[in-house]
């Protein structure tokens, strides 16, 4: 693979923007200093495959809920009438997400490891550090497959136009004025700086907002409040899994809110399902051997080295790589046991000379939309780097 040295950005300069989660907690750099080199083609057939497995998700998770399968993909229960309610509805629209990627540069082929469809990391570095890396070094900052932040903008104005026709936007908003409340945790500053990038996108957009960390917002029978003021649409930061586990009351009380059609949330729990690891398994057996799809089992897989990870396990915990003989490759702990585990197919991520491993990542927003690398080990984990791509 084909890597360009760039000068990186400095410190001042992140801090200056709201990127403050630049250095690791060994001193070294977050943002790498060398980018990936890829080809026009490359770039299209990231594009080509997340939009043909984004429709592949969705026709999938019409046949979950079909079916009740949500026991299957370790849903917590408090969650599944919410759900079902969000799917139901095309108001609950799903405003972004992020399909990390085997394969697609040096000939090796495109292979979906998962989807992080509720609140996937590394927008800020997609969206905006990769860019600003470009035009630092005087390259050409239109030379990648990104256009995330515009992406967003658009699909923010499709919570009101529910189309792709958001030339209607203001038409529209202009008799409703519904504002959005977004919501982060307090203490995580890369937390808080990426949702109020994303508010800032929406005011961008055309709404009314305002921002709460979530322990400060008021949540009752009649909807969802800041000091007293009602909000249409609420944004949070927070995993719906946590919610279902940590909050059940408050997961009981969304349900409500939701049902009773006193707020919209995003993104709809019905992202949840997608975000199950065991999700794959489902897309295995309606799709079986897809050239995008990695063979995925409830239950170890016979004479195959695989993956063993769990379904809302993160940043590479909890999970090992399984030898074709049974013996354990390499293995990471975590806090993750309690959830159910899949046994996915192993396959090699593209390897830099150094040995590091890459994985792509692309978001989707309406449509595929931006692409960016994580490198590291062979289990990517909190301390792997985030890597900016330019199309040569």
């Amino acid at each position: 693979m084909k890597l360009q040295k760039l000068q990186p950005l400095t410190t001042d300069y992140l801090e200056s923007i709201g990127f403050v989660w630049h250095t690791d907690t060994d001193n070294s750099s977050y943002i790498a200093d060398e980018i990936v080199e890829i080809t026009e083609e490359e770039a299209g057939a990231y594009y080509e495959a997340c939009n043909e497995l984004y429709d592949m998700f969705c026709e999938a998770g019409e046949y979950v809920i079909e079916n009740n399968l949500f026991h299957e993909l370790n849903i917590p229960f408090n969650l599944v009438e919410m759900i079902k309610e969000s799917w139901e509805n095309d108001v609950h629209w799903h405003l972004y997400s992020r399909f990390d990627l085997a394969g697609g540069i040096d000939g090796k082929p495109i292979k979906l490891i998962e989807f992080n469809a509720d609140t996937p990391t590394s927008l800020f570095e997609t969206a905006i550090i990769q860019w600003a890396l470009l035009k630092a070094n005087n390259l050409d900052e239109a030379s990648q497959f990104n256009n995330l932040y515009d992406a967003l903008r658009d699909n923010f104005k499709r919570i009101i136009t529910l189309d792709n026709d958001v030339e209607k936007f203001e038409e529209y908003y202009s008799k409703l004025g519904w504002k959005i409340l977004f919501s982060s945790i307090s203490s995580s500053s890369e937390d808080e700086n990426t949702t109020k990038l994303l508010q800032h996108i929406a005011n961008e957009a055309g709404f009314n907002t305002d921002f709460e960390y979530i322990d400060r917002v008021e949540f009752s029978d009649e909807g969802i409040f800041k000091d007293g003021e009602n909000f249409e649409f609420w944004f949070k930061l927070i995993p719906w899994e946590d919610i279902a586990i940590d909050e059940s009351e408050l997961a009981l009380l969304l349900t409500e809110i939701v049902k009773e059609k006193k707020a919209i949330i995003f993104n709809p729990a019905y992202t949840l399902i997608f975000q199950s690891k065991a999700f794959m398994k489902i897309l295995w057996d309606l799709f079986p051997n897809h050239p995008l799809l990695l063979e995925t089992s409830f239950e170890p897989l016979e004479n195959k080295k695989q993956v063993e990870k769990r379904c809302f396990g993160r940043e590479g915990a909890n999970t090992k790589i399984i030898n074709s003989d049974g013996s354990i490759d390499i293995e990471t702990d975590g806090e993750y046991e309690g959830h159910k585990a899949i046994y996915q197919e192993f396959v090699e991520l593209p390897k830099d000379e150094e040995g590091n491993y890459y994985q792509a990542g692309v978001f989707f927003s309406y449509e595929a939309a931006g692409l960016g690398f994580r490198r590291g080990g062979k289990i990517l984990n909190n301390m792997s780097k985030f890597v900016g791509h330019i199309i040569k």
